[in-house]
């Protein structure tokens, strides 16, 4: 496979705990395609209350960004790969519950949520510090990029496979039959993390310097305020759009058709993208994806159908690549050239993860009031023509970032440590 992805690529030599790291984050796409895409409506249907939704996705992304903080210590103490199996094995904790509490899962929302939080803190906390430190400069676009392929191609398998055997089972067997299958791609994603090199780290845990130096290094301000604004929008849509998927055609099979076409093109996007884009094009990428994520929402707002779900899947599916992989590039580069970049990194990943939870928490708290003040039907809407923009604004603030050498008079001294 190492030699395929070098083929592939054209590019620079593909390391071992680089494919192995691609493989453990396929096994999470392809789990999360198959069962939590359904998840959601799995408990909306035990509920009927997108309130009730709020509250439960509302609780994963505030024991995330406790947890977070908690596995940023722990990652300084122990080991960043000891730190993902925990992460793994939370969220086959938080499957294996799903399954044992069957109808009754509804009755448990905040405890569900608070499972899935703490699974999703420690495995995005330790990948993304492994990414940063198995990835170089020159392919983590290839990296990013390809990713972006598994995730989309598991977008495409996932959703579709399990809304077919949902259809087609009794009653809830096909949700239990998914949510199996997912826990054991999480065993495995365990297993395989053994064969990835050690990684300890020394030192202490310096997360409120990094935290204040936002305000001496520009560029670290700069990428964290478009972090936030990153979160402003996902806390809400990632579950809303397949909510209203199910809601408009009342059928399992409809959101893996949706999942089907919008991952089919995401999957060639990333492709595209991972690829032939360079470095010096970034920037102008992020402008377009963000000003078309934007635009792309008032298809859906005031007017539901599944031709119109659809359709603005297949536009957010092509944007989404030309944003976030040149976005998240950028970010780790800017973290790489940050003071004591290999010292600190942890406490960078950890606050950069902070800013964007703190996003969803606030997109998801503003949902909720809209709902409250407002109604379902016309909330909704309404919260998510503000929180949508969130993608747009982050070229305002990423369009300043200078990643050449030296840095003016009273800044910190800013230099790449790898």
């Amino acid at each position: 496979m190492k030699k395929l992805l070098q083929t592939v690529t054209g590019g620079p030599e593909i390391t071992k705990d680089l494919i192995l790291l691609l493989v453990i984050g396929g096994l999470y796409s392809l789990s999360v395609a198959l069962s939590n895409t359904f998840v959601n409506v799995y408990l909306w249907k035990q509920s009927g209350q997108f309130m009730d939704l709020a509250a439960y996705n509302l609780a994963v992304v505030v024991l995330q960004l406790l947890t977070f903080i908690l596995a940023g210590r722990w990652a300084k103490k122990i080991d960043r790969v000891v730190v993902l199996r925990l992460g793994v094995i939370f969220l086959s904790v938080f499957f294996f519950t799903v399954l044992f509490l069957g109808e009754n899962a509804g009755s448990y929302l905040l405890v569900l949520g608070s499972l899935l939080g703490i699974g999703y803190g420690f495995y995005w906390l330790s990948f993304n510090i492994l990414t940063f430190e198995i990835t170089e400069p020159e392919t983590r676009d290839i990296f990013n990029g390809f990713l972006g392929l598994l995730t989309s191609f598991s977008g495409m398998i996932g959703p579709f496979s399990a809304g077919f055997l949902i259809t087609h089972m009794e009653k809830l067997t096909g949700y239990r039959l998914i949510f199996g299958i997912s826990l054991g791609m999480f065993l495995l994603a365990v297993i395989l993390s053994f064969f990835i090199k050690r990684r300890a780290a020394d030192g202490q845990y310096h997360l409120r310097e990094i935290m204040r130096l936002r305000k001496k290094y520009k560029n670290w301000g700069r990428i964290l305020k478009a972090n936030f604004l990153q979160g402003l929008r996902e806390g809400s849509f990632i579950f809303i759009i397949v909510l209203w998927v199910y809601v408009t055609t009342g059928s399992e099979l409809a959101i893996g058709t949706y999942g089907l076409i919008a991952s089919g093109v995401s999957f060639v996007v990333y492709y595209c993208v991972g690829r032939f884009l360079k470095p010096v094009y970034r920037k102008k990428a992020i402008l377009i994806g963000g000003i078309v994520l934007y635009a792309a929402i008032f298809i859906i707002l005031f007017e539901l159908s599944f031709t119109r779900l659809i359709i603005y899947g297949v536009i957010v599916s092509a944007a989404y690549p030309l944003l976030l992989v040149p976005y998240v590039s950028l970010t780790y580069d800017v973290i790489g050239k940050g003071w004591k970049a290999a010292e600190m990194r942890v406490e960078y990943i950890v606050v950069r993860e902070l800013f964007i939870n703190s996003g969803r928490i606030i997109s998801i708290a503003i949902l909720m009031v809209f709902i409250l003040l407002f109604g379902e039907k016309t909330g909704i809407p309404f919260a998510l023509a503000i929180l949508g923009s969130g993608h747009m604004l982050i070229y305002w603030f990423i369009r300043e970032i200078n990643l050449q050498p030296g840095v003016k008079k009273g800044s910190v001294n800013v230099q790449k440590e790898r």
